[in-house]
Parts: structure tokens; sequence; C-alpha cells
């Protein structure tokens, strides 16, 4: 199944698989396809990317985020992401993204998408940070306004050791870029 494929099922199906609570996660199911593989017949780097957007996706829409940000002309972005990759997924081989929202801290959500082997090793991890654009007010809305908005009530954890080593990691690219 193509990616836009892959996105319409994740779409269509979002509600049978219910509302998502912070601290829950994702869990969605793909096969390696002939279109996903490299030259060493594994699943291509940049797919796990996009398989990560479709689970974040998937968190945004049972949030009920998408809708909020339409109705509000806001803008999810990612800001970074920082992938490892462990052990290979080969060709024809099922899988799962399972994704979560760790934690935030002001503006910017810490999530993480681990990609699970039927044998339930992982195979790879993307640790990403993302952002909600406010193109009115022209501003990144803080994220416990979001998740007030929504009608949650959760408080965030604080960020683990290597949830800060990763945010200043991506801070510090950040400032490299933007020159």
């Amino acid at each position: 199944m193509c990616v836009w494929g892959r996105l319409a099922r994740t779409m269509l199906t979002a509600r049978s698989r219910g509302p998502y609570r912070m601290g829950g996660e994702s869990r969605l199911s793909f096969r390696c396809l002939p279109t996903d593989i490299d030259t060493n017949l594994h699943l291509n780097n940049a797919r796990y990317m996009m398989l990560a957007d479709i689970g974040r996706i998937d968190i945004f829409l049972r949030a009920g985020l998408f809708t909020l940000a339409r109705e509000r002309r806001w803008a999810p972005m990612m800001g970074g992401l920082q992938a490892v990759y462990v052990r290979e997924i080969r060709l024809w081989k099922w899988f799962e993204v399972v994704s979560t929202v760790e934690t935030w801290e002001d503006t910017q959500m810490i999530g993480r998408h681990r990609f699970v082997l039927d044998d339930g090793r992982t195979a790879a991890l993307v640790m990403t940070t993302a952002g909600v654009y406010d193109s009115t007010g022209k501003r990144f809305v803080p994220i416990d306004e979001i998740i007030s908005i929504l009608g949650h009530e959760y408080t965030p954890r604080r960020p683990t050791e290597e949830e800060r080593i990763f945010m200043a990691s991506h801070a510090g690219l950040r400032a490299l870029a933007k020159g």
C-alpha cells in the first residue's frame, strides 16, 4: 500500500481505535512492502520518518487536535527528530509503529515512535519535537493551553535526562541551521 493509502487507512479507522488519552499510545500495524525497501531489501530510512508521521497523525486525529487546529487556524509542526536503527525490518515482514506523546515543556512536545518487530523487539526508535503554530496570533501555542481546550486534565512529567539531551541537541542544531 502506498503512502497515501496508509494515511487514508489510518484516518478512516481512527475512530475505531477510540480517543487518544495523554499517557496512552497509538499502535498501527504495517507490512514492509517492495515500495518501502532500499537495495538492502529492508525498510528504507525515509520510510521510518513517513510511518512516524502517520503515528503522529493518528494521535492528533484521535486527541481532537486536527479539528481544533482547523477551527483556530493552527498548524501542528515538526521541530525535529532523531532516529536510531538497531534491527532491520525485512521485506514482507509485519511490524508495529507504537507512537506516544511523552511529555512537553511550554510550546514543545516530545514524541516517541517505536518500530516493533513481530517478536516484540525494537527495530528503531524515533524521537520528535513538535509544536502547534497559531497563524493568526503569530505564535506557538503552549501545549498546556491546547490540552486544556481539548478538555483534558493532564500534568506532564518532567523530561528524562535522555529527553533533555535530545532537546538540547535539537536546540543546538536549530541554532546552527538558522546561522
